[in-house]
């Protein structure tokens, strides 16, 4: 039957119109509930949703430059272990040393001589072992660690690699034990190297730790901007669910109320024509 032909009183119209408006706003408050978002999508409102695309995308962004700067920490990180066990085995060394120029026994100082030799073989498989991720940073291999701080990489720190291989010129450079420290003279010669080696050990090591410094608090900083970023990104588009609850409730009772009004509107019109 055609619209036109169906006669309604004004009140019964204006009932029956509340009632779709008041199905449209159920509609939307039951969808933000179940989804918990009130803009879910450009119909919603464009501003806050593109607004809020945008800073998910940087979030996201940043989240990746997290990402590498956790594995460049872990790569400073595995070298400046390395050093602290490097920088022990020195010191034992020295120790071998010192007791080798408190004997005058040839027998005594050849074996302190093969421990000693034996000390430097450990540092050399230290240094081997030191690699993260392929990145070696006190190896032989000239390499260079570049650390990116933003998504754009226009923010980033360089880190050089230390040779701190034990027998090379270019690295901490403490030869073997010469002539297997029978006179004070050989044994001097590598006190002097291992003084020369601890002082090079503890400048990269400070390096290092300056290093790991820096990386950890950018790493922090891009986890803080990370979470105000979702976080602004939430407020634009989420929905307050106690707000959209209360609005549940109220829509229903205004359904309810509306259901009964064109009820009583029926009603009338039934009762006026019992009269003929």
């Amino acid at each position: 039957m055609a619209i036109s032909n169906v006669s309604l009183t004004a009140g019964a119209r204006a009932n029956l119109l509340s009632l779709q408006q008041t199905a449209n706003l159920l509609n939307v408050t039951q969808n933000r509930l179940s989804t918990g978002k009130k803009v879910a999508s450009a119909l919603d409102g464009a501003t806050a949703y593109f607004a809020s695309v945008g800073f998910l995308n940087r979030a996201n962004d940043l989240s990746n430059v997290k990402d590498g700067l956790s594995n460049a920490l872990q790569t400073v990180k595995s070298a400046s272990g390395a050093i602290d066990s490097i920088t022990k085995i020195i010191q034992q060394a020295q120790g071998l040393t010192t007791s080798a120029l408190q004997t005058t026994d040839s027998d005594t100082r050849s074996g302190l001589a093969v421990q000693f030799n034996d000390l430097l073989v450990q540092v050399n498989a230290l240094v081997n072992d030191a690699t993260f991720n392929g990145t070696n940073l006190i190896g032989q291999t000239s390499v260079s660690l570049v650390v990116y701080f933003n998504e754009n990489n226009t923010s980033k720190l360089t880190i050089t690699n230390t040779n701190l291989s034990i027998d090379t010129a270019a690295g901490l450079s403490v030869g073997a034990a010469a002539a297997g420290f029978i006179s004070d003279s050989n044994i001097n010669t590598a006190v002097s190297q291992l003084t020369t080696a601890l002082t090079k050990l503890r400048t990269t090591s400070s390096s290092f730790g300056n290093n790991t410094t820096v990386i950890t608090t950018r790493q922090d900083f891009t986890a803080n901007l990370i979470n105000t970023l979702q976080t602004a990104s939430d407020n634009l588009t989420l929905a307050d669910t106690n707000e959209e609850g209360a609005n549940l409730q109220a829509l229903q009772a205004r359904n309810s109320l509306g259901i009964t009004s064109l009820g009583i509107s029926g009603q009338l019109q039934q009762a006026i024509l019992k009269l003929f």
